[in-house]
């Protein structure tokens, strides 16, 4: 298991981006489309490789709540090489489970549970 990348939640997508490509220099490594119709960009600062990911929820969607400053870490990505069997693993111990989203992010799914203070982990292959 690996940390791979943060994920923070958006307003304003253009926006965001304007601010860490064009002032920050992080770069667009690839984005994508969310079932409920939100966006997600991952940059990648080209000197550490550190990475970040952006959420931007249109309105409607289950993950577009009230927006609170400081409120907008979306989740912490981790990779693993059987992401269910770390997901099954954490519920087991008594972790809460937070969404489970089968048959997506390759052939095991993303898997998501609750830290201590209600913080998603995100789990994927």
């Amino acid at each position: 298991m690996g940390l791979r990348y943060f994920g923070i939640r958006v307003t304003d997508l253009e926006r965001s981006l304007d601010f860490y490509v064009g002032l920050l220099g992080l770069k667009e490594q690839r984005r994508g489309k969310m079932r409920h119709g939100g966006v997600w960009v991952l940059l990648a600062d080209p000197r550490t490789r550190q990475r970040l990911e952006l959420n931007w929820y249109p309105q409607g969607s289950p993950y577009a709540t009230r927006y609170v400053p400081g409120d907008g870490l979306d989740h912490i990505g981790f990779t693993a090489k059987d992401p269910q069997a770390v997901f099954d693993r954490l519920v087991s111990k008594g972790v809460e489970p937070a969404l489970k989203l089968e048959g997506e992010g390759g052939a095991k799914g993303i898997y998501y549970v609750k830290d201590p203070d209600g913080n998603w982990i995100e789990f994927f292959g």
